[in-house]
């Protein structure tokens, strides 16, 4: 190489370097906030993509466990603290937090091929107010049951599509052995608005029980809750893991891919995991079913969505508007299917998915997801009138606090600290008193 050639080179090599760090210097950082479950680690994983697309965004993340990453998002935007750029919250913050005017609407500004009239309507309406979204669906969800078919076959039994809690029990007894470390069924048991007592408000509404009558008395002190609690502890004691007190979501997932629970009641999200053969020993071995009823014309499935919204304090709206767009997009999906399969997509957000003949072809538990997901009524959650929305929980403010104290409640009641009738007792009487000092 001469002289002049290795020059034009060098200042070649010079003007990318500085056009680099000139395009660093001025780059955008956004804060994301997110919760540390299998769809959103897979998210972070796939990143470079979308760096590529915008070099001038940069991505900090903060992951946390879930109940932390309510407390902690929780105490940012309510406080307007400006911590975070996008923040990964449900269906019960974003009603509430956008009536008090601390989210940003996405109802304009996202990505030209964004299509929010793709988003199945169930998920979108839980994301919106007065018809404007204010947080994008990452993936929705409903609960169902996942079971173990080897071992129902062993016990004799054949799982229904719509199975019973009486069949649910029986089943989970035949198929408990202790020897082998297998436990019938496992499900939540960690104290948390969103852990245990979303599981068990969603199980209550099937039984006939409900948080509140519709002058706002709570009913803790019904017979439908007692039903409720005492049978879901009793199954517990009967066919349930050790330590069962301390398990959420993350630790039932982890007992069910080891081969250790006969069936787990749970976020249909979980469906992808438990058939993954990386991931799942028991991954051919998985069959579906919709969540138990008492014949009352309610089950005991719930209706959610993990979302990304923008606080108000944020200072970079248009490219947290950016990232969101690129995360909850239809590219995105396809990003996944290429990296993972179609049936590790996040499910349960857009019409178009659940007409992919690709997906259904991958994805056995897609249309069990759907019907489940269109099952659940948020305005018409129980079986008696109620004055509130939601389905595993109640849509004002004061439920976080109170769902979390009651949920300490039947937790300590599964590990043995208490009775059913105290754990109920101490409902009662805690969120009677925390409804009289909210003025209700």
């Amino acid at each position: 190489m001469n002289i002049k050639s290795t020059l034009t080179s060098s200042v070649a090599l010079l003007g990318l370097s500085a056009g680099a760090a000139f395009a660093e210097a001025h780059a955008t950082t956004l804060t994301i906030a997110t919760v540390n479950n299998g769809d959103m680690i897979r998210m972070q994983g796939l990143t470079d993509d979308f760096s590529e697309q915008h070099p001038d965004i940069q991505l900090e993340w903060v992951t946390l466990e879930e109940n932390v990453l309510r407390q902690n998002v929780t105490t940012d935007i309510s406080t307007g603290g400006g911590q975070y750029d996008v923040i990964t919250i449900g269906t019960y913050e974003v009603p509430i937090w956008a009536q008090n005017e601390w989210l940003v609407s996405l109802s304009d500004g996202m990505s030209e091929d964004w299509n929010e009239s793709d988003l199945l309507p169930a998920i979108a309406d839980g994301l919106s107010l007065d018809g404007e979204l204010y947080a994008a669906p990452f993936y929705g969800e409903s609960s169902m049951v996942m079971y173990r078919t080897d071992l129902m076959e062993e016990a004799g039994l054949e799982m229904p599509d719509a199975p019973t809690w009486e069949f649910i029990r029986e089943a989970a007894a035949a198929m408990t052995d202790r020897e082998n470390d297998i436990n019938g069924i496992c499900l939540r048991g960690k104290a948390g608005w969103g852990e245990n007592a979303a599981f068990l408000t969603a199980m209550a509404n099937s039984f006939g029980a409900r948080w509140f009558d519709e002058d706002w008395n709570a009913q803790f002190d019904t017979d439908a809750w007692s039903d409720t609690l005492t049978f879901y502890l009793d199954m517990m004691e009967e066919s349930g893991p050790a330590s069962a007190a301390n398990n959420g979501f993350n630790e039932n997932l982890t007992l069910f891919q080891q081969g250790k629970c006969g069936m787990w009641i749970d976020a249909t999200v979980a469906a992808s995991f438990v058939t993954n053969p990386d991931d799942s020993d028991v991954a051919d071995q998985v069959g579906f079913a919709l969540a138990p009823d008492n014949g009352l014309g309610k089950r005991g499935n719930w209706l959610w969505a993990w979302s990304l919204a923008i606080p108000s304090s944020s200072n970079d709206v248009d490219a947290a508007k950016t990232f969101i767009s690129w995360a909850t997009g239809q590219g995105y999906t396809e990003l996944v299917a290429e990296n993972e399969g179609w049936a590790n997509v996040p499910p349960g957000t857009r019409t178009s998915l659940y007409e992919n003949e690709e997906y259904l072809s991958a994805a056995p538990f897609a249309q069990m997801t759907l019907d489940s997901i269109n099952s659940a009524d948020p305005n018409d959650p129980a079986v008696d009138p109620v004055p509130y929305t939601g389905v595993q929980f109640v849509a004002i403010p004061e439920f976080q606090g109170i769902g979390t104290q009651v949920g300490q409640e039947f937790s300590a009641a599964l590990a043995g600290q208490q009775t059913a009738e105290e754990a109920l007792a101490n409902a009662q009487r805690l969120t009677t008193d925390e409804m009289e000092a909210a003025g209700y």
